[in-house]
C-alpha cells in the first residue's frame, strides 16, 4: 500500500528535521511495527506523514505528537481519507504520555523518526511512564543505539544502556542510510525496538536510589566505584554485595548496579 504524501515541506534546522522519504524503508517498518486496529499508536514527530500514511489505514486511528505548528495542516491533509488522526501540538519532552487513554489493559505503542538532539533525554522522559507502553519503534541515530544495547566491558556501555536494558529488551531492526532522508543526516541511522520487560530483569526497591547510583558511578568513569560513589555506598555496604570497590563503573552489570541500590537502601 503506497499513500503519496500531496506536499513535501523545507525541513528546518531548529526543530533538528529529517524527513524519512525511501518508500523501501518506510515499507520495512511498517511491517516491523505491523499495526492492528483498535491499538493505541502514537506517532512522535511525524511531520507531513511519510510513515503516518502508510500506518493510519492499518491502524485505523492514531494519535500524532508534533512540535511543528505549520506542519500539522499538511499532516492531516495528507491523512484526511485514510482513518482518525488525532493530532497534538505539543513539545513530546513536556508532553504528559498517561493523558493518552492509556491503561494497563491497552498499552500505547509508540513509534517516531526522533530528533537526534533530543533522542536520549526523550527516552529517559518515556521510560517515566513504562507501565504504559507496549513497545517502541524508533529511528535513532546507529550510535545511540549501540549505546543503548551495549554490554558491560565495551566502549560504549553507560549510563544509558544500564537505564534502557533494566525497563527494555533492545532489538536493532533495520540499518538506515543517509540518502534515506532529506536532508541526509552526516550520520547512519538504526531503527530500534524497544520492548518493555513482563518481568523485570532484576529487583530494585528504591528507583531513585537505583538512578543516582547508575549516574554518580558513570559521570565520573576514569574513577573508581569507591570513590564515585563515596557518598552513596559505604565499604560494608560494597562487601555485603560482594563487589570490589576499585573496579569501575563500565564493568558493572545491570544486576550489579541493583545490587548495590538494595544494599544502599539500608
Amino acid at each position: 500500500m503506497n499513500h503519496k504524501t500531496s506536499n513535501h515541506p523545507t525541513p528546518r534546522k531548529r526543530f533538528g528535521q529529517n524527513f524519512l522519504h525511501d518508500q523501501n524503508i518506510i515499507h520495512k517498518i511498517v511491517a516491523a511495527i505491523n499495526p492492528k486496529p483498535g491499538e493505541l499508536l502514537v506517532e512522535i514527530g511525524p511531520g507531513y506523514g511519510a510513515l503516518t500514511c502508510e500506518l493510519l489505514p492499518l491502524a485505523e486511528k492514531m494519535h500524532a505528537i508534533e512540535l511543528d505548528r505549520d506542519l500539522i495542516p499538511l499532516l492531516e491533509e495528507n491523512c484526511r481519507t485514510l482513518g482518525v488522526l488525532t493530532v497534538e501540538s505539543a513539545d513530546i519532552l513536556k508532553f504528559d504520555i498517561s493523558s493518552l487513554e492509556a491503561s494497563k489493559s491497552k498499552k500505547l505503542r509508540l513509534i517516531g523518526n526522533l530528533p537526534y538532539n533530543i533522542s536520549t533525554p526523550l527516552i529517559f522522559h518515556l521510560l517515566k511512564n513504562i507501565d504504559l507502553i507496549q513497545d517502541m519503534h524508533f529511528m535513532l541515530q546507529r550510535e545511540v543505539v549501540d549505546r543503548m544495547r551495549a554490554e558491560p566491558g565495551s566502549k560504549t556501555y553507560g549510563r544509558l544502556s544500564v537505564m534502557i536494558q533494566r525497563h527494555c529488551r533492545v532489538e536493532p531492526i533495520i540499518p538506515v542510510s543517509p540518502g534515506s532522508f532529506n536532508p541526509p543526516p552526516k550520520v547512519d541511522s538504526t531503527v530500534v525496538r524497544l520492548t518493555p520487560w513482563e518481568a523485570p530483569p532484576c529487583e530494585i526497591r528504591d528507583e531513585e536510589l537505583f538512578k543516582k547510583i547508575v549516574t554518580a558511578a558513570f559521570s565520573q568513569r576514569r574513577k573508581t566505584l569507591r570513590n564515585s560513589l563515596k557518598s552513596l555506598v559505604s565499604a560494608e555496604q560494597f562487601q555485603l554485595a560482594e563487589i570490589d570497590p576499585l573496579r569501575r563503573a563500565e564493568r558493572l552489570s545491570l544486576k550489579e548496579f541493583a545490587k548495590l541500590s538494595l544494599v544502599a537502601e539500608n
